[in-house]
């Protein structure tokens, strides 16, 4: 099972975040059959959502939203304060060839575009809020400082991320998939920022130690190299989403008596199909006659 952890660093002055996701990223890669540089910006983008929903204390759902004009089109990720995740591509088909350094073209295939953040809050205890929606353009479309500039601008919070995904050619392709985020808060001593971005800067990919084994305290390990840190919080991550055949159901019987009835009798059944998790609902004969049932009698 995947993990996340938080905690503190420089007597609280600094806050970390770590992540492995790798089965996260593979269950997204089974569900929506992404090429390998859509994979690659999609796990990044899961790994960031999950990370930066657990900087916030209280929201219900938290969404990462890239509308971006390079080949993927959009990436949407959406992540629970009990740390489940689910998103989709708007082109999982989308690709391009490697980069010149022979790493996936990940900012190529995302493109130009805005980074929105949207936080809902309220739904567990009946009360519908305002969601916050807080947007800055994307800087490289490489994702790690996409969220990164999203938190110096709109939530004034100087922080490195690290996001990373390793494939392989063989089943199951997604190899490592994780992810690191460091906060400075007020007050974090200036000698001890430069130290970690220097470690930052000469660290090992990630993925590399996730693959042989890393967990999410070696992350942190190695992006902080010599400063320690206190581990306040872990908690299990997965991907779920929270369709199901009952919401399914309640969705066609929304769209009303008329077209209830066109589907059973031209149809004879309706299909949904969830784009979150890309699962298929089929409805049966007997499942639009119970529908229209129910009609009648309210």
């Amino acid at each position: 099972m995947d993990r996340l952890i938080q905690g503190t660093a420089a007597d609280g002055t600094i806050r970390v975040f770590a992540a492995i996701t790798t089965e996260i990223l593979r269950e997204a890669v089974r569900r929506h059959e992404t090429s390998p540089t859509v994979s690659a910006a999609f796990g990044r983008v899961l790994t960031g959502t999950l990370l930066l929903g657990s900087t916030f204390k209280d929201y219900d759902r938290l969404t990462v939203k890239i509308d971006s004009n390079g080949p993927v089109g959009g990436i949407i990720a959406e992540t629970t304060g009990i740390g489940t995740v689910r998103g989709y591509v708007k082109n999982a088909n989308a690709e391009l060839p490697p980069a010149g350094n022979g790493k996936f073209n990940v900012s190529g295939v995302v493109g130009e575009g805005t980074f929105y953040v949207i936080r809902e809050s309220g739904f567990d205890i009946g009360l519908h809020k305002e969601p916050y929606v807080g947007s800055v353009p994307l800087v490289s479309g490489e994702i790690a400082e996409d969220f990164a500039y999203y938190l110096a601008k709109s939530e004034q919070i100087p922080s490195a991320v690290l996001l990373g995904v390793l494939l392989k050619s063989t089943e199951p392709f997604v190899a490592a998939s994780g992810g690191v985020l460091i906060q400075m808060l007020p007050g974090a001593n200036e000698h001890i920022i430069t130290m970690i971005e220097d470690t930052i800067r000469h660290a090992p990919h990630i993925t590399s130690s996730i693959a042989d084994g890393a967990g999410p305290e070696d992350l942190l390990r190695i992006a902080l190299g010599e400063v320690d840190f206190d581990v306040l919080d872990e908690k299990e991550v997965e991907f779920r989403c929270n369709c199901s055949m009952e919401k399914a159901v309640g969705l066609i019987g929304s769209l009303g008596k008329t077209e209830v009835e066109s589907m059973l009798n031209e149809d004879k059944g309706a299909e949904m199909n969830c784009g979150f998790c890309n699962e298929n609902y089929r409805l049966s004969e007997s499942d639009l006659e119970d529908i229209l049932r129910a009609e009648t009698r309210v």
